[in-house]
């Protein structure tokens, strides 16, 4: 199928031609996905996996093994058909809709999770957007997958986790969050 979104566009999926692709009845397609955006929706997470984020134990660990899911997505068919969904997406809400609850809420959430993980194990900042720390992680491979103004490289996935990690790592108590020092109290 993402063969078909990369080269049809969204549009030229339909169930009857996935279910002759794979030889199946379209009642059985039915019965497991009870539309085409469900149907896509199922195939984007087929590429991506299911937990991005899991438990290591370490924020940097549990970040790279959620970004390289990523890299590893769109360095494939997804990422050949990425420009088709999100084009579609802007013009389908319903699709839109089932894309984020189906494919990045749950992504999201892990990310979420490895983030509160690190906050009780004090690694990180107190004062964070997390939301839009979560965009700053990820953003890089969907923009780049899209607009292909750069590569996604075998380093991308560490070095945005680098970047991430410098702004969301908690700072010496002498420090402020730019990493200077603190003005001394009681000074004008």
């Amino acid at each position: 199928m993402l063969r078909i979104l990369r080269t049809s566009g969204y549009r030229s999926v339909t169930i009857e031609g996935i279910a002759r692709e794979v030889q199946r009845a379209r009642t059985s397609i039915y019965r497991r996905w009870p539309s085409k955006r469900h149907l896509v929706a199922y195939a984007v997470i087929s590429e991506l996996g299911d937990d991005p984020a899991p438990d290591t134990g370490n924020l940097r660990r549990d970040l790279e093994g959620a970004v390289k899911t990523l890299w590893n997505a769109f360095g494939g068919p997804l990422g050949l058909a990425l420009g088709t969904v999100v084009g579609e997406m802007a013009q389908d809400e319903e699709l839109a809709a089932t894309i984020r609850q189906e494919v990045l809420a749950s992504r999201r959430q892990s990310m979420r999770a490895a983030f509160a993980r690190a906050h009780q194990r004090g690694e990180i900042r107190d004062d964070l957007d997390i939301e839009l720390v979560l965009d700053m992680l990820t953003g890089p491979f969907y923009y780049r997958t899209l607009f292909k103004h750069a590569a996604i490289t075998r380093r991308t996935p560490s070095e945005a986790v680098e970047y991430v990690l410098r702004i969301v790592a908690r700072q010496p108590e002498s420090q402020g969050a730019a990493g200077l020092p603190s003005p001394a109290r009681g000074r004008a």
